[in-house]
């Protein structure tokens, strides 16, 4: 997953929401906010899952997401 992918899907996930929470929410499994991960080096795909797993995510909504196109 690439920084502009989870980007896209933070903000498809979570709307209005996805500023606030990027900077805010310490995720558990990673110790810091996701853009402190970001900004730390922390693969996105590792700090999107962990976002998910903290905000409850379903797990149909929390793979591929982002992509402007599926993967064939």
């Amino acid at each position: 997953m690439r920084r502009s992918e989870f980007l896209r899907a933070v903000d498809d996930e979570f709307g209005a929401r996805a500023t606030t929470l990027l900077g805010d929410l310490v995720l558990p499994g990673i110790g810091r906010s996701a853009l402190d991960a970001l900004e730390a080096g922390i693969p996105p795909r590792e700090i999107w899952l962990a976002l998910c797993e903290e905000t409850d995510v379903p797990v149909e909504r929390r793979y591929g997401v982002g992509r402007l196109e599926p993967r064939r």
